[in-house]
This record gives structure tokens, sequence and C-alpha cells, in this order.
């Protein structure tokens, strides 16, 4: 009896093991905070696509329809300064009254009926975007406090293709939205998603101690967070690799019509190539945590570094076939040095200074994007895209080299440079 009942439990702890996926989705806050991210993700990609749309319908100007997109990233500037807000707090009632006061902002969209009501939609857009620098920043560090720390990195991969799964369907269903009900349609579905991922987030069983109070100034505070990334060297590779990473996939991003055009297509194919790289993501996002074991953080950001800029290079060759499994190789490479980078921030910084370390990293690696993007823009229209993908891909795997180097000798040069001292 004692033996049968020992084999039950090794093969017990065998499959726990082998399926640490499974055990993250078996775990209930794990499975809400899942739940959370496909529902609000949703709306928010419904929103940003129709945003856009919304703008060129009501005035015709290609211009500002971009703004829509500027207006929502640029509070991700202040990230450093905004994420200082999800360590003041309590996270889950700080995500909580976030949800409900971008409802209730929503809302207000109902009423933009012409172009002359434009500024209320930029001005709807910019404060969705700094909610959602305090709604990440707050809730990377609940979720680092409600998750086993040794599956992190699987609940981040999971949390990667929840989000790319619903890109892959959320465009098509808020243009069908907004075909049949116009923009304050779609504004209103989104207002519905952040209700319901309210009802979500009060269900999480998560004991939180009020924050202590501090006697240093709001940007001292800001600081903290900045001087806790940068005098770590294995959070600050990952960090600044995630951040150059980024900026080479503004530049690709800037490429891709001009891809499809020597492709031979219509930019519409450019839809297709999306689908198979949000594919990509999906697939990553499910390996991400048996990776991350295997190999490491580092090297599994290298991985996938090193995947993602050949692919990018190789995009440069004027066919189909190629052009596919490029699209699928960069959508599952280019999430690998993101997973590795928020899951060590994760791991390794106190909770009571995770949110401004988690919001100024998330800076660090999405800012860069939009100047990508600009570069990307600027260069296309003059320099064959041939050239500038091949280039780009060299440069981008460039980008691997520091994270092949081991933390001791990282650790051995920040001792050796003053200019560590002063992280800005």
């Amino acid at each position: 009896m004692t033996t049968k009942r020992t084999r039950t439990r090794a093969r017990a702890l065998t499959r726990a093991r082998t399926w640490p996926v499974a055990r993250v989705l078996r775990d209930r806050d794990a499975g809400l905070y899942l739940a959370t991210v496909v529902v609000s993700g949703f709306g928010t990609a419904a929103l940003w696509l129709a945003s856009g749309v919304w703008v060129k319908e009501l005035t015709g100007s290609d211009g500002l329809a971009a703004l829509c997109l500027l207006a929502m990233w640029a509070p991700t500037l202040a990230g450093p300064l905004l994420g200082t807000i999800a360590d003041r707090f309590r996270r889950k009632p700080l995500l909580i009254g976030v949800n409900l006061s971008l409802a209730a902002l929503l809302l207000t969209l109902l009423t933009v009926d012409s172009a002359r009501d434009l500024w209320l939609l930029y001005a709807v857009l910019f404060v969705y975007g700094a909610a959602g620098a305090v709604h990440d920043a707050a809730e990377s560090a609940l979720v680092a406090a409600a998750v086993d720390p040794s599956l992190l990195g699987d609940f981040n991969g999971l949390r990667m293709t929840a989000s790319e799964g619903m890109k892959l369907v959320a465009p098509l269903a808020g243009a069908g939205l907004y075909a049949a009900y116009g923009g304050p349609g779609v504004a209103l579905l989104d207002a519905v998603t952040f209700v319901l991922a309210t009802g979500l987030y009060a269900a999480l069983r998560v004991h939180e101690e009020r924050p202590a109070p501090t006697a240093n100034g709001w940007l001292e505070r800001t600081a903290e967070g900045a001087r806790h990334l940068w005098t770590r060297p294995r959070l600050r590779s990952l960090v600044l690799a995630g951040g150059a990473t980024m900026l080479c996939a503004g530049v690709n991003g800037a490429s891709v019509y001009a891809v499809v055009e020597g492709l031979g297509h219509s930019p519409a194919y450019a839809g297709v190539l999306y689908a198979v790289q949000g594919a990509g993501s999906v697939a990553v996002g499910l390996a991400s945590g048996p990776a991350l074991r295997r190999l490491g953080a580092r090297r599994f950001a290298a991985c996938g570094t090193a995947v993602t800029a050949v692919a990018v290079a190789l995009r440069a060759v004027p066919w189909d076939p190629v052009a596919l499994v490029c699209s699928a190789a960069i959508g599952a490479g280019l999430p690998c040095v993101l997973i590795a980078a928020l899951t060590a921030v994760q791991r390794e910084t106190p909770g009571p200074l995770l949110g401004r370390a988690a919001a100024t990293a998330n800076t660090l690696m999405f800012a860069p994007n939009v100047l990508g993007l600009a570069a990307g823009a600027a260069l296309v229209e003059p320099v064959d895209h041939r050239a500038l993908l091949a280039v780009l891909g060299v440069l981008w795997l460039l980008t691997v080299v520091p994270l092949l180097h081991s933390p001791a000798s990282a650790s051995r040069a920040v001792s050796r440079s003053p200019s560590d001292a002063n992280p800005a």
C-alpha cells in the first residue's frame, strides 16, 4: 500500500514538473489574471484599430488618424513617474479603480460625432495610455506576489499568448462592430470589457499590506526604481537588450508595406504577414516557461533575438514562402527578450519597489519602438528596403553580444565604472 501511494505521489510530482502550464492554469488567481488579459486586451485592441478609422472617416486625414496611436503611446515616456503610483497604494484596489475610471471615461466618447469633437477623443486616448502605464506596473507587482516565482516564466508566456491571440481576433471584431455601430459602439464595447475586468480583479484572493509611508519625494522615489535596474547587471542587460530589440522592431515594422510591395501584393497582404507573426508569438508564449528554465533568461533572450535578426535579414528575399516563414520566426523570436526581462524584474525586485521598477523597465523597452518607427519611416523611402533589412538584421544580431557575457564579468565592469553611480 505504501509503495503504491509513493508511486502515485511520484507520478503526480512528475506531471507537475512536466506540465507547468497546467499548474498555472489550475491556480485560481493565475487563471483570473489571464482572463483579465483576454477581456481587457480584446477591448483595447478593438479600440486601437477603430480610433484611427474613426478619425479618418471624420476628417479624411491620414496624419490626424496616426495621432491616435501617438496619443496612446506618448504617456509611456512618463512610465517611471506613473509607476510610482503603483507603489503608493495596494495594487488590487488600484487596479479596480483604474478599470472603473477608464470604463466611465470611455462613455464620454459616445458624444463624438464630428471633427470638432476630436479633441475629446485625443484626450481620452492620452489618459487611456497614462492609465495603462499605471495599470501595467500595478499588475506586474501583484502578479509577482500572487504567482509562484517558479511559474512566473510560464505565466508571462501565457500572458503573451493571450495578448497576441486577442490581437489576431479583436481587430476584426472591432472593424465589424465599427461598420455596424460606428466609433461609439466600439468605445462602449471597451467600457464593458473594463467593467468585466474589474469583476475579475475583485475576485482575486490576494492579501496585501498597506505600503509604508515614506518621506522621500516623488522624483526620489521614481529614481529608486531606475537605480535598482541600473545597479543590477543581469536586469540592466536584459532591459537594455529589450529596448534595442524594440528599436529595431520599429524600423522593421515601418518597412512592412515595402516588403509587401516587393512580393507583388496589395497593401492588404500585410494583414496576412501580421497574422502569421502573431501565430508565432502565441506559440513561443506556450514554450517560454520550459525554455527559460532550460536556457536561463539571458540565453533564452539571446536565442530569440538571434532568430529574429536572421529572419528580418531574410525578409529581403522577395518570395512568399520565405516571407511567411520569416514572419512566423519574427513572431516567435521577438517576445523572448521581453518575457525574459519582465520575469527577471519580477523575480529580483522587492515588492515595495516593483511597481516603479516594472514601469521603468517598460519605458526603457517599449519607448524605443516609437523612435524605431520614426527612423524606419524616414529611411524606407530613400533606401531600398532589401538593403535596409539586410543591414538591420546584422545590427540586430550584434545586440545579442552583451547577453552572452556572464553576469560575473558584468558585475566586475560595474564596480570599475564610475558613471554607474548616476543612473541618469
